[in-house]
């Protein structure tokens, strides 16, 4: 079994903490895995873009452990 490194480690634990948070909270739990996913496949070696990804996770984190947060907003680009 192939060892993780510490910032993949640190991704897991987040992603885990992001589905403990969303269970209590309808629908949020379909739109962390697709998040997660999409952001699967960068390649392990940006990790500049892997770090920016992690730190705005744990805002968003915060965020939805608010048990005032209903709903959380996205950003899409116009066509």
């Amino acid at each position: 079994m192939a060892r993780h490194s510490k910032l993949q480690k640190q991704v897991l634990a987040l992603y885990r903490q992001f589905l403990r948070a969303g269970r209590d909270k309808p629908g949020f739990l379909p739109r962390i895995r697709d998040e997660f996913r999409e952001n699967a496949n960068i390649k392990k070696t940006d990790v500049m873009h892997i770090e920016y990804l992690y730190r705005r996770a744990q805002r968003q984190l915060e965020q939805l452990k608010d048990v005032n947060t209903k709903q959380l907003g996205t950003f899409t680009k116009g066509k």
